[in-house]
């Protein structure tokens, strides 16, 4: 029987307080830094899910709506929102507030893909499938073959015919 887990089971979470060594002259956070640590929140989830060893494949668009100023205290909550044969994609949310735990607000999001590796081979292994349980993860688990198949066209791994999931986004 082939190994399933659930999104829970590989739910990580990491705060950080922005430091004035994470700032730019203007005193927000620099994009970069949230960058690396959106890697680190989601690559944690990832290898959790496909315990083993995980290499980041592909990080989405990552949008940054606000600024995140110095004093802020940032939440990066990453989850597993599909996993596929040996690849997985974990979708990363960043929750901006102050260090009281006031005004919070959603700073930042992305999707970034991973794969597994096996530690003696060096090769991409099998992962767990996931079950998705919520209404949320059932709708980010549906969505994310469009993801996917979106990544592997603009990559040039599938021609534009192939694209059979995202297809009716490029007729009239």
């Amino acid at each position: 029987m082939e190994k399933t887990k659930k999104v829970e089971d590989s739910k990580t979470i990491m705060t950080e307080m922005i430091m004035p060594d994470h700032t730019n002259p203007l005193n927000n956070l620099m994009g970069g830094n949230l960058m690396r640590w959106m890697d680190i929140a989601a690559g944690i989830c990832a290898a959790k899910h496909a315990e083993s060893h995980v290499v980041t494949a592909s990080v989405d668009n990552i949008s940054f709506h606000l600024p995140i100023p110095l004093g802020s205290v940032i939440t990066i909550t990453a989850t597993v929102s599909r996993a596929f044969n040996t690849s997985l994609e974990v979708f990363c949310q960043v929750v901006t507030a102050e260090i009281t735990g006031l005004n919070e607000r959603t700073s930042n999001q992305a999707y970034l893909t991973f794969v597994a590796i096996d530690e003696e081979t060096s090769k991409p292994t099998n992962v767990p499938q996931l079950i998705p349980q919520t209404a949320l993860e059932k709708t980010l688990f549906k969505d994310a073959i469009k993801r996917r198949e979106l990544r592997l066209l603009l990559a040039g791994r599938i021609k534009a015919s192939e694209a059979t999931e995202i297809k009716e986004l490029f007729q009239n």
